[in-house]
């Protein structure tokens, strides 16, 4: 589907964590804008580090899908540890920022067993200055999550970009 917000769990059944549910609006997705997002995750094992991440990003050109590359750290890479990322971005010892902290979302490794829900939040997103292959457009996201070469998670989103 293109030009609409769409997921699903790539995973094979096995995989412990399952998106549930996620809702993303406005479509498309305005930069700068607010974003109001809701989920729910059930996660039958506690993730904890070194937790990798691979995304694989691919942008419509009129039929064709690009992979977009690993340009820093934007586009198709592979992070090999999330929680040292999460622990940048969010120093160990402060409290998560809201809405996670209402909901009592962990956003720090490592992550409990459990189902875990958002209901509709709102997210400002910034005017940040995205390089010009990452405006306006349709875009795939694969997004597996492993931890010792154990596949966790992998979800796949669509949506479409539209920058001020």
């Amino acid at each position: 589907q293109v030009g609409g917000f769409a997921w699903e769990n790539c995973g094979d059944r096995k995989d412990p964590v399952v998106l549930q549910s996620l809702s993303v609006v406005p479509d498309p997705i305005s930069i700068p804008g607010s974003l109001r997002v809701s989920a729910a995750v059930n996660s039958g094992k506690a993730m904890a580090s070194p937790l990798k991440a691979v995304l694989v990003v691919e942008k419509a050109l009129g039929d064709l899908w690009i992979q977009l590359p690993c340009i820093d750290q934007l586009g198709s890479c592979t992070y090999n540890d999330v929680c040292t990322i999460l622990d940048n971005l969010i120093p160990p010892g402060t409290t998560c920022p809201e809405p996670l902290l209402t909901y009592g979302i962990p956003c720090h490794c490592p992550f409990k067993a459990g189902s875990y829900s958002l209901p509709a939040s709102d997210f400002d997103l910034p005017d940040v200055e995205l390089p010009s292959w990452m405006t306006n457009g349709n875009y795939r996201v694969r997004a597996a999550v492993s931890s010792g070469g154990q596949e966790l998670a992998c979800v796949k989103l669509a949506f479409s970009l539209q920058s001020q």
